[in-house]
């Protein structure tokens, strides 16, 4: 019976020392998983690829053309006390405004009436005029023109403190060479818009001596170095610029070939003016690659002239694309577009712009036909 009970308890010490045994193997063997386990993720989270992270921003920016304003043009904005130019632009109130960004060229310039309202050759223009632009959507002038320099540096120094006081920018004529030096650059949408504007000439008038900031002349050197300050400074680089031949509906090759320089030297966006009638649209592909975008004539978009194209005008348009990465920076260019315009008036009143299409009610023959030729005519080389 002894024999027994010795022989029991030894089995029982045994059965206990192989479970503890067993218990602690198998703890082993979960550390050891965990382990693995943990090994796995240290891994995975060590060596998963980067993905890098884009930032896109966007924005639209167009340009119309010509703010030519003759006698019968503001003849008919004075209702008898002052000047009133936002019934010209009612029509095309909305189409304006529908760009993020809006340039004008101003080619009469805005001297306001103290010194004298003048029309062809001379022109000079009532100060009412820009407030009109700045109620229907516009954002910056250019200043460039051959008409720059009709009213002298006194119409330029009346036009330019008028402007700064309703807080819309300008660009190609300037107070002094400091104000020349300060690039004109918009924020918008997250996208800096630098604008550059310069003419051919100012119709025979000198320039007074050692004021060249009077008015920005053509010339490739002075261009250049302005058009790579500006790529230090902005995403895009636009020029507004004065050229070509009057009512001549394509560009000369003096034209393309300037064209062709300054996207070369770094300019986005090219809207060019003085022509008075519309001029196609175009790609520029630069030697690095890029895109560069032309209109060559914006032509009038307000003005006393008519027929033979020279009251058909409107506005062009093109899609910015900025896309930023932890490795820069790129800008894309897209969808360019065109809204034909026209500008009404019976006998010399009444002066409105309305679109093209819808010209047929304002007493445009063939309205329909008009516009389709003028979209053809205006796309005609981005095909």
């Amino acid at each position: 019976m002894k024999k027994k009970a010795i022989f029991t308890s030894v089995f029982i010490i045994s059965a206990c020392i192989l479970l503890a045994s067993a218990v602690l193997i198998q703890q082993h063997n979960n550390k050891a998983d965990e382990a693995k386990v943990h090994s796995a993720k240290e891994h995975s989270l060590r060596y998963q690829p980067v993905i890098a992270r884009t930032l896109t921003e966007k924005l639209t920016i167009g340009a119309i053309g010509d703010i030519l304003i003759h006698d019968t043009v503001y003849q008919d904005a004075f209702n008898g006390t002052q000047y009133d130019f936002n019934p010209i632009f009612e029509n095309v109130k909305s189409i304006l405004e529908s760009p993020d960004v809006l340039t004008a060229n101003q080619e009469s310039m805005l001297g306001g009436v103290d010194i004298g309202v003048s029309s062809y050759p001379m022109f000079n223009s009532p100060h009412e005029v820009a407030d009109a632009l700045v109620n229907t959507g516009v954002d910056i002038v250019s200043l460039a023109n051959n008409h720059t320099l009709d009213k002298g540096e006194r119409g330029i120094l009346s036009a330019t403190d008028y402007l700064n006081s309703i807080g819309l920018p300008h660009v190609g004529s300037f107070l002094n060479e400091q104000d020349r030096q300060k690039l004109r650059i918009l924020h918008k949408n997250g996208i800096k818009l630098a604008f550059l504007s310069y003419t051919y000439g100012t119709n025979g008038i000198p320039v007074p001596d050692g004021k060249d900031f009077l008015v920005n002349l053509i010339n490739r050197d002075i261009m250049s170095d302005e058009i790579h300050r500006a790529k230090k400074e902005a995403d895009v680089v636009i020029m507004s610029i004065h050229w070509g031949n009057e009512y001549q509906r394509i560009p000369t090759s003096e034209q393309k070939d300037l064209a062709n320089f300054l996207a070369n030297e770094g300019v986005d966006i090219i809207f060019g003016s003085h022509p008075h009638v519309l001029q196609p649209m175009e790609w520029i592909k630069t030697v690095d690659g890029r895109n560069s975008f032309v209109i060559y004539s914006l032509g009038n978009f307000i003005s006393g002239q008519v027929r033979d194209y020279k009251d058909i005008g409107g506005m062009a348009t093109v899609e910015i694309t900025k896309h930023v990465t932890e490795t820069g920076k790129s800008i894309e260019l897209s969808n360019p577009a065109f809204y034909p315009t026209y500008v009404s008036s019976q006998q010399n009143r009444n002066y409105q712009v309305v679109p093209l299409e819808k010209a047929g009610s304002f007493g445009l023959q063939n309205a329909s036909a008009k516009y389709q030729e003028i979209q053809d005519h205006m796309t005609q080389r981005l095909r």
